[in-house]
């Protein structure tokens, strides 16, 4: 049991809901953070008042995430580690088709927030020499036709490892998580095809559990349906 605390954006459900599961389960107290006031009080309920607790609050507010930090140091003693998760899709598909507002949205949650999240908690993880995690995207590592929200991606995966380097001075770790599609809420319709949530938060767990003298750089997953 490890005893140390991880907060987690875009915790109410799919990858962030299932890894606030599987990092309780591994001995982590966890701080849980998104819009949906009913849905993380449900899942703060279903972890436990010892090991969890609720903060709601946009990703996009700096404000936000500052008392969700505050929270977590004043309920735990500490911040060892961030999941950067909270993402948002596109509305319409393509450059010319697509809606500009949909895509001030896309930036405000993919991008700032993730920029965001980072700021608010690196003073915390730095006293920890903790480890800050973000969701990237197979979309971030290929090209994809009139992609808004992969090139959303393709930014996180760049300054993610520009990230790295800054932590690296203190003795910090910065991982990417990287999946292909995954069957979550993320989509409009079911992806049976795809990775499940609990496989993306093995991911995350995996890479939280390294020892302090390893940094997971990025963990790409993929479908493999020929395997079932």
């Amino acid at each position: 049991m490890s005893g140390k605390t991880l907060l987690i954006t875009g915790a109410s459900s799919g990858i962030g809901a299932e890894t606030a599961r599987q990092a309780v389960a591994s001995g982590w107290r966890v701080t849980l953070f998104a819009r949906s006031a009913d849905k993380l009080q449900a899942l703060a309920d279903e972890l436990g008042s010892d090991f969890c607790i609720a903060c709601t609050g946009d990703v996009a507010s700096l404000e936000d995430l500052s008392m969700a930090v505050s929270q977590t140091t004043s309920r735990f003693g500490a911040l060892d580690a961030v999941f950067a998760n909270a993402g948002l899709g596109a509305t319409t598909p393509g450059t010319e088709a697509g809606d500009p507002e949909n895509w001030k949205q896309m930036l405000d949650v993919n991008i700032m927030g993730a920029l965001l999240t980072a700021k608010t908690s690196l003073p915390e993880l730095q006293k920890s020499k903790g480890q800050f995690l973000v969701t990237g995207s197979r979309a971030g590592r290929a090209h994809m036709k009139g992609s808004i929200y992969g090139a959303t991606k393709w930014f996180i995966h760049a300054w993610a490892t520009n990230l790295a380097e800054e932590m690296r001075e203190w003795g910090g770790r910065c991982t990417i998580i990287s999946p292909g599609m995954v069957d979550t809420p993320f989509f409009d319709s079911p992806k049976p095809q795809g990775l499940t949530a609990a496989d993306v938060a093995r991911a995350v767990v995996y890479a939280l559990d390294q020892p302090p003298t390893v940094m997971v750089g990025e963990v790409h997953l993929m479908p493999n349906p020929g395997g079932a």
